[in-house]
């Protein structure tokens, strides 16, 4: 089936966030690995042609969920997690982080608070940068020990069916959020549900208390 013929979803991305992605992955597989996928995910009009940068929305979800089963199909289960989840991380450390209410972590203001103070704010600005540009839906529910990250409506597994949680680049991008706004410290984070899997939304578990060093 062409792209053309794959039906859209009517939720996207901005370009932006689309061609940030795109070299993200190449960054984690190489530009000849990345083709590949590309090529598999029938996806064949990004190769070499990267979303502009802009802010248009119209990176479909559609194609982040042919671009997931895709890396899935060609590694497996287990290698797709891992390349998905790196692909995440570098997604955020290759520009998400400039964005809306994440940028002003950088400041001097903020690298002095409290852990926990950071901890506490870093959480609902990752949901809140992709609710103000994105279509993606998240909230978060902080309890005594942790966090809730949902996603109520989510590109990374959009019409998919599967028996393990999938959104792996949304570990992935949290991780390394909360690595850089709590000053390089590593937070557990755990896919606990998934719409792929039948779940009414998809929900993330994460840690207040950072992992040992």
């Amino acid at each position: 089936m062409s792209t053309t013929e794959r039906p859209r979803s009517g939720y996207c991305y901005p370009n932006k966030m689309g061609r940030i992605y795109l070299t993200a992955l190449e960054d984690v597989m190489g530009k000849n690995g990345l083709v590949a996928i590309l090529r598999l995910a029938k996806l064949d009009h990004y190769i070499d042609n990267y979303p502009p940068d802009n802010l248009n929305k119209e990176f479909d979800f559609e194609d982040i969920a042919a671009l997931h089963r895709a890396v899935e199909e060609m590694y497996g289960p287990r290698g797709g997690r891992g390349l998905m989840q790196r692909a995440g991380r570098a997604l955020f450390a290759n520009g998400l982080k400039n964005f809306g209410a994440l940028a002003g972590a950088g400041d001097l203001a903020f690298k002095v608070l409290p852990l926990n103070t950071k901890v506490k704010i870093a959480v609902p600005a990752i949901a809140k940068v992709f609710n103000a540009t994105t279509d993606q839906i998240s909230n978060t529910q902080e309890h005594p020990d942790h966090f809730i990250y949902t996603l109520e409506r989510c590109s990374m597994c959009w019409n998919r069916t599967a028996d393990k949680p999938v959104c792996h680049t949304a570990v992935g991008i949290i991780q390394e959020a909360m690595k850089w706004m709590s000053g390089g410290r590593e937070f557990r984070v755990e896919m606990l549900d998934c719409k792929a899997c039948g779940a009414d939304i998809g929900r993330l578990k994460i840690y207040k208390e950072p992992l040992a060093e």
